[in-house]
Parts: C-alpha cells; sequence; structure tokens
C-alpha cells in the first residue's frame, strides 16, 4: 500500500488546486505577512521570499516525498492566482488519517475559497486516498477558522487545553507567543453525505467570512 501522497492537481468548480512552484514564491510570501496568518500560524515573521522559496522547492517537496503530509496551492480557476494553501501534515498511513490546515490571502477572505478547497480536498482522500480520518485543529478563538470546519461537515470532538502557541502584536510592533486552547475537529467518510446539497441550499460556500 502507498505511503506517500501523488503529484496531482484537484478542480473545483472556481479552484484548481496543484503543486507549489516558483511562479508563486512573491504571492506566498505576500500572503503569510498578512497579519491574521502571523497571529494564528507558526510561520516566521517577517516571511520573506527566499523563505517562500525554500518551503516551494525543498520542504514541500519533501514532506511528500517521505509520506508525512502534502502542500496544494489554491489558485482561481479563472485568473489562475494564488489565493490559498491546503496543507496535509502527520499523515499516518496505518491508520489513513491525516491533519488538513488551510490558509487564505487577505484579499480572498469572504469567498468561500478554504471550505471549498478543504472539501474537495477531503473527497480526494475519502475516495481516491482511501483515508478513513482527517483531522482539523482550530485555535479557540479563531472562530473564522471553525466555521469553516463546521461548514465541511466536520465534528468537534474537545478540546486540548493550553496546547496552542498563538501570537499577538504588542504596542511597540513586536509578536509575542500567546497560549491558548486547541479545539479537535474530525471528519470521517460517512460526514460528508449530503454537505455538497446542504451548500447548495444556503446559497454554497460564501455564507462564511473563511480567511485561516
Amino acid at each position: 500500500m502507498t505511503s506517500t501522497f501523488p503529484d496531482i492537481s484537484i478542480s473545483t468548480e472556481r479552484l484548481v488546486l496543484r503543486a507549489l512552484d516558483e511562479d508563486d514564491v512573491p504571492a506566498l510570501a505576500e500572503m503569510m505577512n498578512d497579519e491574521m496568518v502571523a497571529a494564528w500560524t507558526s510561520v516566521p515573521q517577517p516571511f520573506t521570499e527566499d523563505g517562500a522559496r525554500t518551503w516551494i522547492t525543498e520542504y514541500a517537496p519533501t514532506e511528500r516525498t517521505e509520506g508525512r503530509g502534502l502542500d496544494l496551492a489554491v489558485t482561481e480557476f479563472l485568473t489562475q492566482r494564488l489565493v490559498g494553501i491546503i496543507q496535509l501534515g502527520k499523515t499516518n498511513w496505518h491508520v489513513r488519517s491525516t491533519e488538513l490546515s488551510y490558509i487564505i490571502a487577505p484579499w480572498a477572505r469572504g469567498e468561500g475559497y478554504a471550505s471549498e478547497a478543504a472539501l474537495a480536498t477531503a473527497q480526494w482522500l475519502f475516495r481516491d486516498q482511501k483515508f478513513e480520518r482527517i483531522e482539523l485543529r482550530t485555535a479557540a478563538d479563531n472562530t473564522a477558522s471553525q466555521q469553516v470546519a463546521q461548514k465541511i461537515g466536520c465534528i468537534s470532538e474537545g478540546v486540548l487545553r493550553n496546547a496552542c502557541i498563538a501570537r499577538t502584536r504588542t504596542e511597540d510592533g513586536t509578536w509575542v507567543d500567546l497560549r491558548t486552547d486547541f479545539i479537535v475537529w474530525s471528519l470521517l467518510p460517512e460526514d460528508l453525505e449530503g454537505v455538497g446539497e446542504q451548500l447548495a441550499d444556503t446559497g454554497g460556500f460564501t455564507s462564511f467570512s473563511d480567511w485561516n
């Protein structure tokens, strides 16, 4: 049985999810320097174009080939513009489980791109890769990310107390660590039943202002 993710492309009505390439360097660096990304992720700040290039040419390919995860660029189908990132990590090939996370560029928030990309990735994992569990972890105060998890059918399993390091900006402009809780969510194949129909009934993917 395979223990690495394939080099793939996933298409939705509005998006194409594909491997990162070096043309994405400027847009990736700009996205990762956003205030909200800095607050809720462990991305180094400031995030340079050299850092983006290392991620694209070294980190992401190694994660995939060594079976730990998969990094996908989320791009608009019509413009090919980079709108975000989907990451799979901490993959357990015996259990057939992986952890999913998402980041959306500030200019693209409010369009439902995070939920559309996450749902498409989940469907691919369950259908084509025969996975049995996807896990998401959201910081306790990151309500936008929690709304995305709920929207794609995730079930809240509980709280990991004091397990998350977020960041906050001080008055002098520096970032300091802030400890908070993680909310743990899971998604199983049966949880996706009817999700597409529910989204259609509620007006599609744009109900929530999702960003990360």
